[in-house]
């Protein structure tokens, strides 16, 4: 299979093949053409070149109800929801039940919740998708691809906002439908659960077929090697002592105005320190992180910088105090999809670069700070003229990195930072993570990535349920350390209730 957008030859002469009631892996770096491959497998994109067989016989996939037609069914990378209307309307949209020319809504709401109940998802049907979590709307969605009897399933990284519980609960469901003689197409960049769920593994690269492999034929060092198409010795940049005694920031008995939300926290970020934020879906770190940066309100508790307290009522008071915000969901809350990878990188770095007395910008001046951005992060692209929503999603959050990059702040609270991205990337972002401190520069992690939080941070502070559980110097930092703090209420709760 062959496809090319303007510039770019997508996929060149690409092969795939999926035994039945297998979990098939397709790896590769961010802009490898996974994404596109499934694209034109599922209709959303039109191949010039290739054919695609099920089950012996060439089909002609013109269209997504096409591909559902014939057993496909897709789970994308990002989730689309329609906010206002309810589980059942988001599960059933365009395909709605019907007593005659009335939509039979009872019937609709039945099918929902046996799917539901059959699936061991939790979730009342007639919740509006705007109130559900990430990992709720995630679920919605494979409950969604089931519901369509399909026998292939792409799942394009379907753990990405799920946590360890979840991802466990995930993959017993996706081997009940292996059992059932269904095929799993997984996309994810989580090598780990790769090995631990997938029974093959195709690997691309710059939209390139370079080999399967069945699981037991080959390592996560051999793996990382085809995908990048070098030798990464190191998953991390070795780290250096960069901490320095200056106090940057002093988060002094931090409380949320919402109910239900952080309480009391309290830490410090020393000049040349990563600290990494642990804990488990639910345990406030985003609020707390978009609090210290003014998207959320606080009640109490204040925030001292270089020995004054500051107020950071909104973002632009953090901007101006020289904060920085990557945040959890690009596509949400990050990325500006009608607009440029320009546009997008000098989004926030527009009024510094303008000249301040007619309020221009000197485009000519300020492209060679975001040539050398993009190039530093390695962005894969045409030209920084081209339209963000067009890049991959690892591309796309590459950008965001450089937005912040160009606004010269002293502080950068990374959400997720390489969430959706490939394993060559992050070692990009990594990178500039170390180089940005040893400038002297902090920078505040959240992560739910184990071997990220313990590879990057030099103190880990772990939250559960909305309360500082505990801090650990990275020395002394353990995965089942982490984890024992980050289950350190809810296991206290559960001893309390058994007594």
């Amino acid at each position: 299979m062959s496809k090319s957008f303007p510039g770019v030859k997508a996929l060149n002469n690409v092969q795939l093949e999926i035994r039945p009631g297998s979990v098939h892996a397709l790896i590769g770096e961010n802009g490898a053409g996974k994404s596109t491959l499934m694209k034109c497998l599922f209709g959303l994109y039109h191949p010039e070149e290739g054919t695609i067989e099920l089950d012996g016989e060439k089909v002609n996939i013109t269209d997504p109800n096409t591909a559902l037609k014939s057993g496909i069914s897709m789970i994308h990378q990002e989730l689309n929801p329609i906010p206002y209307r309810n589980v059942i309307d988001n599960m059933w949209v365009g395909r709605f039940e019907k007593k005659g020319p009335i939509v039979d809504e009872e019937k609709m709401k039945a099918k929902t919740e046996e799917l539901l109940r059959d699936l061991e998802f939790d979730i009342p049907a007639q919740t509006l998708a705007k109130n559900l979590s990430v990992s709720q709307l995630q679920a919605i969605e494979i409950a969604k691809a089931v519901s369509y009897d399909a026998r292939i399933i792409i799942m394009d990284e379907p753990t990405s906002s799920l946590t360890v519980a979840e991802t466990k609960h995930l993959f017993h469901i996706i081997n009940r439908l292996k059992a059932e003689g269904r095929s799993i197409i997984y996309i994810s960049h989580k090598l780990e659960e790769i090995f631990e769920i997938a029974d093959e593994i195709t690997v691309m690269r710059d939209g390139q077929y370079v080999g399967r492999w069945d699981i037991e034929d080959i390592t996560i060092d051999e793996l990382i090697h085809q995908m990048v198409g070098r030798n990464m010795e190191e998953r991390f940049p070795p780290g250096e002592d960069t901490i320095q005694d200056k106090v940057l920031l002093k988060v002094d008995d931090l409380t949320s105005a919402e109910k239900h939300s952080f309480e009391h926290i309290s830490f410090q970020l020393h000049k040349g320190e990563i600290l990494g934020i642990g804990g488990l879906v639910g345990a406030q770190r985003t609020e707390l992180v978009e609090a210290i940066f003014g998207l959320r309100k606080i009640s109490s508790g204040t925030l001292t910088m270089n020995g004054k307290i500051i107020q950071n009522n909104t973002p632009q008071d953090a901007i101006k105090n020289r904060f920085a915000l990557l945040t959890e969901e690009r596509r949400s809350t990050g990325i500006i999809p009608m607009l440029s990878v320009w546009d997008n990188t000098l989004v926030v770095a527009y009024r510094k670069l303008a000249n301040n007395i007619v309020g221009y910008i000197n485009k000519r001046k300020i492209e060679k700070d975001v040539d050398r951005v993009c190039k530093d992060l390695d962005v894969r692209m045409t030209s920084t003229e081209t339209l963000i929503k067009n890049l991959s999603g690892g591309n796309q959050q590459k950008v965001l990195v450089g937005r912040w990059l160009l606004s010269d702040c002293d502080i950068l609270i990374l959400d997720e930072p390489t969430r959706g991205v490939d394993v060559g990337a992050k070692y990009e972002i990594y990178r500039i993570m170390r180089d940005l401190v040893k400038e002297g520069k902090a920078i505040i992690m959240v992560s739910s990535e184990m071997p990220e939080l313990l590879g990057m941070s030099d103190n880990i502070m772990i939250m559960c349920e909305g309360k500082l559980s505990g801090v650990l110097k990275q020395s002394e930092a353990t995965q089942i350390e982490v984890m024992k703090y980050a289950t350190k209420f809810s296991n206290k709760a559960k001893e309390e209730a058994s007594e």
